[in-house]
């Protein structure tokens, strides 16, 4: 229940909501309850009346008992029918507070989650898989909100009606009021005790649920691969394993379900029996009347749902702690990135880093050694060197993904800890390693980062990119919906519209990331002769393998291991005969063997 305690301040936003639902539900219990006592009168007064009747049999009398006794009958009738009409007034009343104030809180949660999903860093995303993120704020959002609704809703209403029909049955006998309880408490803990193995077997069905549908989507998504390597087979046999590990464990469900309902009947019954056969000692005795048994009767009617809802809901609010826990876990998540609140400022374009290190939190691979360049406006930075010698890294120290363990990144003079982050990103254009597009328009994917489309800017990005000849080739041009990752592009095109994506905003620093290796030469040069035009008097910096990608860099920046090694024009560094000279040749050698 500690952890469910984050939830007060929610409560207290809608105590307006709250306050008037219990009141609902303690009004609508009366009017159930009050159906019992007129229920009691209606059978006294049919058995005090049907020996009246026979008494007058062979008078003339009796049709007009009989009259009047059908009409007192049908007046009780319409009593019962009258109460419970009000009682599911006060129901629905009941339901329209207190559930809808659990969809606003489960609405203003997972506008939270998601919210604090945002301001985590990227390390955070490095340590948590993408399927445990969704799940939070969707399966635990809803476990916390059946608390919060039905949660609430049935407990306040077991307490209220307990204690309203137990006042009432402790005026008619004692001796039957204890009598008739005295089943109750044990079906409360067999449908705890059944509801905790139902919501454990229920929890391995998710999983195997989850990881079967995990399963059709990986291999949906690889059907091309699967083709390609005659695998159908192995796939098909695959997924009927998977079936049928989730078929076991619905059966093993299903049998439990199959036992509970019946044994809840038993015990509802066997409370019944009790009452009939201890209330008719009583009537015996003439301690009460006939009307009496039958107002038990229905005060355990009313009794045994609550009761039965009472292992449910104590299932249901640990299910709903254990899934706040979660919640909480990632609430609490400070941070490694805060953005400092200051003044807004219009980058220009100087670049330094100082005897910049890094190493990566969560690995502890110390990516970058001492690293020193500047880069100033209007000039083209090259960066090339081997996979895993700190490329990437130092894309993503310059868009502040992650801080610098050791040394100082300026921009501008000022240390990059010190500007408005999304004022400062705003102003810088990247293209990652890994393309990413969403299932949208192409149009709205290029200008993704604009609030408004506008097409001209966006028409004129795809030119720049080199892919709009290919937009336009395409049935709906601009308005072609990209499929899941952009499924339904080469690789190419999708490196270019991604690179539309980042030149469309006009950035004071753009950051092209090995985003290259898809484009053929001659498109390369062109996008390549496009940027010259575009980044006059603004800084770039491009990440590559190929030399033929940066050969015309202002500076070429070669790393290894961490570390600048070699740093030079393309002729300057050719003339070192060192590790630059040795990548062109090797480069140059295979390009010779492919033709």
């Amino acid at each position: 229940m500690k952890s469910l305690a984050y939830l007060n301040k929610f409560l207290y936003k809608y105590r307006w909501r709250l306050i008037p639902g219990i009141l609902f539900v303690v009004i609508s219990n009366i009017f159930q309850v009050f159906t019992a006592s007129v229920i009691r009168d209606a059978v006294d007064m049919v058995t005090e009346n049907i020996p009246l009747y026979h008494l007058f049999s062979g008078f003339g009398k009796q049709p007009s008992i009989y009259a009047i006794f059908g009409y007192s009958t049908l007046l009780f009738g319409g009593i019962v029918l009258a109460l419970y009409l009000i009682r599911g007034v006060f129901l629905f009343f009941m339901r329209q507070t207190i559930i809808l104030m659990s969809r606003h809180i489960e609405y203003d949660m997972k506008n939270e989650l998601y919210a604090h999903y945002q301001l985590l860093s990227l390390a955070f995303y490095r340590r948590h898989n993408t399927g445990d993120l969704m799940n939070r704020a969707t399966e635990d959002v809803s476990r916390v909100r059946m608390y919060l609704g039905p949660g609430i809703m049935y407990t306040i209403n077991t307490v209220t009606l307990f204690m309203i029909a137990i006042c009432f049955m402790l005026t008619v006998n004692l001796k039957l009021t204890i009598v008739s309880i005295l089943p109750l408490p044990i079906l409360a803990l067999t449908i705890f005790y059944v509801n905790n193995i139902i919501n454990f077997r229920s929890e391995k069905i998710q999983q195997r649920l989850s990881a079967l549908s995990s399963f059709v989507q990986e291999n949906l998504s690889g059907i091309r691969v699967i083709k390609s390597y005659v695998r159908e087979d192995f796939v098909r046999n695959s997924f009927a394993e998977e079936s049928e590990n989730y078929k076991t464990h619905s059966m093993g469900l299903v049998k439990v379900q199959a036992l509970f309902y019946p044994l809840v009947l038993l015990l509802v019954g066997l409370s019944n029996v009790i009452v009939m056969y201890f209330g008719g000692v009583e009537v015996m005795k003439g301690n009460i009347t006939p009307g009496n048994i039958a107002e038990f009767v229905v005060y355990l009617n009313m009794l045994t749902f609550p009761v039965m809802a009472l292992g449910w809901v104590t299932s249901l609010i640990q299910r709903a702690a254990a899934s706040q826990k979660r919640i909480n876990e990632f609430l609490h998540e400070e941070p490694e990135i805060k953005s400092p609140i200051t003044a807004l400022h219009t980058v220009q374009g100087h670049i330094r880093f100082n005897n910049v290190s890094f190493t990566y939190p969560d690995t502890g691979i110390e990516a970058l050694k001492n690293v020193t360049f500047t880069a100033e406006p209007g000039q083209m930075i090259a960066i090339i060197g081997r996979t895993g010698s700190g490329k990437t890294t130092i894309a993503n120290l310059i868009m502040r993904m992650y801080d610098c363990t050791g040394g100082e990144i300026t921009i501008d003079g000022i240390p990059v800890q010190r500007l408005n982050l999304g004022n400062y990103r705003s102003q810088v254009g990247f293209v990652p390693q890994e393309v990413f597009l969403f299932s949208d328009t192409i149009a709205n994917n290029i200008a993704f980062s604009a609030d408004v489309l506008d097409m001209p800017k966006v028409e004129q990005a795809a030119k720049d990119a080199a892919v709009h000849s290919n937009i336009m080739e395409l049935e709906k041009g601009f308005e072609t919906m990209i499929g899941e990752r952009g499924v339904t592009l080469s690789g190419g095109q999708k490196q270019r519209v991604s690179i539309a994506r980042a030149i469309v905003k006009h950035p004071q620093i753009l950051i092209f990331d090995d985003c290259l290796s898809a484009v053929d030469t001659k498109t390369e040069e062109e996008i390549l002769s496009n940027l010259g035009g575009i980044m006059q008097g603004k800084t770039s910096l491009i990440i590559a393998h190929r030399i033929s990608t940066i050969k015309n860099a202002d500076k070429i920046l070669v790393m290894d291991n961490g570390e600048i090694v070699e740093h030079g024009t393309h002729d300057e560094l050719m003339e070192l005969r060192n590790m630059y000279f040795e990548l062109y040749e090797k480069q140059l050698l295979e390009e010779e063997e492919n033709v």
